[in-house]
């Protein structure tokens, strides 16, 4: 059984992703978390970047449909963490020191500080390495 503390995960692409993408190489485990996380009730967050940035590399990488499916059947069970201006400066000085020896997108440094300062470090799912790099708590 897949312990989610406090009964919550940030989700980001990468898992979403791997859900959706049966040729990816994280498929099937993406698969038994979503399922776990269902079964156990799980508050999965998420913010309109990472939605965005899913719908866009699922209709680039595999097909539209795959798309809107995330946006009709996925997407209803998430709750959109909503945030303000500090946390988008926050994640632009986040950035500007990762990018230099951890080379992460603006979308994981927005990540970042939403998991640490408004969610207060809740457990991520992600199979995007530079979470754990981050010092992110990650359940793969």
């Amino acid at each position: 059984m897949i312990q989610f503390p406090n009964r919550r995960a940030f989700c980001d692409t990468s898992f979403f992703f791997a859900a959706l993408y049966p040729k990816d190489v994280n498929y099937d485990r993406a698969g038994e978390i979503l399922d776990e996380a269902l079964r156990q009730d799980v508050d999965l967050l998420t913010t309109w970047d990472i939605i965005s940035e899913t719908v866009t590399l699922l209709v680039y990488r595999f097909n539209a449909r795959a798309a809107i499916r995330f946006l009709d059947e996925l997407r209803p069970v998430l709750t959109i963490v909503a945030y303000d201006d500090s946390v988008r400066d926050e994640a632009e000085r986040v950035f500007r020191i990762g990018i230099r020896d951890k080379k992460i997108s603006f979308c994981d440094a927005i990540s970042f500080v939403v998991v640490k300062a408004v969610l207060k470090d809740c457990a991520c799912l992600s199979f995007d390495d530079d979470f754990s790099r981050l010092g992110l708590s990650v359940i793969r």
